[in-house]
């Protein structure tokens, strides 16, 4: 463990960082790494922090050496591809993550920050509520998306990938936006009640299926879509250009111009209540 020797100092300003020992295929859950699980402790007890390695009850301190102060700001290297739930439920603070990493990033949380540079797996920032989410690469299934059996996904928050996303990215998505500078799978959207979609890349079969409310925009190419979706009108939409430029004011966009033009807004899904849209741009222009 690294700087044990510094487990009486309290964690009350700067950063503490946490380094993966050793790759292993074995799963870890670590919904233990959260700033607001950190708050107050000394590393000694921030190493004996409950992970599971496997069916294994362990703790932090016997998988990553620790360093640092301060519960505030997270650092987190290594082989985290294995790496489960961190930042799960976080609600402040803010979590960097150097390198690719594992499933359920950021579920359930309400507030605060995470970045990472690398991949994410499966269900980012699933169910979160607020915060703020961005992957410098790719993410895997289900981003901003619903677990099994539970009526709303995300309800809040942001979430920025600047790679591609996989199958039923915003699936039954509530509230919040999900922006998307690459490509996406199939069922983007699906059960779709409300919030917003971005998509700068190739949009993936089927989008919006079964949507009741909420937008997805198309900035770049679009599958044709389902039939029970139909051509409203083709307009301008003011509330475009004003997201695009706050995520470029937040420093997530480079183009503040990319929601400018002129686009054919296609309202659905007539199976429900039909109050979604999907705005595609239009290249007649």
């Amino acid at each position: 463990m690294g700087c044990l020797s510094c487990s009486a100092l309290m964690l009350e300003g700067g950063g503490i960082s946490l380094e993966r020992r050793e790759s292993s295929p074995i799963p870890v859950e670590a919904d233990s790494i959260c700033p607001d699980r950190f708050v107050g402790l000394s590393l000694a007890e921030v190493a004996a922090l409950p992970a599971y390695f496997g069916r294994r009850l362990v703790a932090l301190g016997d998988l990553f050496d620790i360093d640092g102060m301060g519960a505030e700001s997270i650092t987190v290297r290594g082989d985290l591809r294995s790496v489960k739930k961190i930042g799960q439920r976080m609600t402040h603070g803010r979590i960097t993550l150097d390198g690719e990493c594992g499933q359920h990033l950021g579920a359930y949380m309400t507030g605060g920050e995470i970045v990472v540079h690398g991949d994410a797996g499966d269900w980012v920032g699933a169910h979160m509520a607020g915060g703020r989410i961005v992957v410098h690469g790719n993410a895997g299934n289900y981003a901003g998306g619903v677990y099994s059996g539970e009526l709303r996904g995300m309800t809040g928050g942001t979430i920025v990938v600047h790679g591609d996303v996989g199958r039923e990215a915003g699936s039954r998505m509530r509230r919040g936006m999900l922006v998307v500078f690459g490509d996406t799978g199939e069922f983007l959207g699906a059960r779709m009640i409300a919030g917003t979609i971005l998509v700068a890349g190739r949009i993936g079969r089927r989008p919006g299926a079964g949507m009741k409310r909420g937008t997805i925009v198309a900035l770049g190419e679009a599958p044709e879509l389902l039939p029970t979706f139909r051509l409203a009108c083709c307009y301008e939409p003011v509330f475009l250009r004003t997201y695009v430029r706050r995520l470029a004011q937040w420093g997530l966009v480079d183009d503040a111009t990319a929601g400018d033009g002129v686009f054919c807004r296609h309202v659905g899904d007539a199976t429900t209540i039909g109050k979604g849209e999907i705005l595609v741009r239009d290249q007649s222009e």
